[in-house]
């Protein structure tokens, strides 16, 4: 059953340099009640383009003092920092917490293979996208959402994707990690989740 005020947390990277050297990416995570409140947060740091979000994830989850009260994890997509692919298997199976990854657009996959091949170690990273769970998508008031699930129901994702989202397509968890992200690495909040 999904409870009105689960807890939530929200994980979304702040804003980088696409095009220029590779750095380090902020990602702040919001422990968000339901849609209401914010209970907390966590950061980190990922390379960009890199290998290790799904490690960093992992750790931030089980370290955290707020482990015990979550209920899920929501993620802005299925990469951090640019192309730093989330393996969400792993970090269901490392965390005991379902995952719910939230996508704007359809994945347009022959694109993402074509980018790849731009990066270090395409076949690796494309391995990753094609363990990942199928994309489903629901309707919110102001449009569709795609996501992918483990660990959960996809009617139970449904639920905490309606239940979490106060306005927009985006569920609030992941678009206040997304303004405090932003706000920290340009001094400003700014664009969209």
């Amino acid at each position: 059953m999904v409870k009105k005020e689960l807890r939530i947390l929200g994980v979304d990277d702040g804003p980088f340099e696409k095009f220029g050297p590779k750095r380090k990416v902020l990602v702040v995570c919001t422990v968000y009640r339901g849609k209401s409140s914010i209970d907390g947060l966590l950061s980190f740091y990922v390379r960009q383009d890199g290998f290790d979000a799904t490690r960093k994830l992992i750790r931030a989850v089980n370290s955290s003092k707020h482990k015990a009260q979550l209920s899920v994890i929501m993620i802005d997509g299925v990469a951090l920092g640019g192309f730093n692919i989330v393996d969400l298997e792993l970090v269901y199976k490392e965390t005991k917490l379902p995952v719910i990854a939230v996508i704007r657009r359809r994945p347009d996959l022959n694109s993402i293979k074509k980018a790849l091949n731009n990066l270090s170690r395409p076949k690796k990273r494309w391995s990753l996208i094609e363990k990942l769970p199928p994309v489903s998508e629901t309707e919110l008031k102001e449009g569709k959402i795609y996501f992918q699930h483990i660990g959960l129901s996809r009617e139970d994702a449904v639920k905490i994707i309606k239940l979490s989202t106060l306005r927009g397509r985006i569920p609030e968890p992941v678009r206040v990690a997304h303004l405090i992200a932003s706000g920290i690495v340009t001094g400003e909040s700014h664009g969209r989740a």
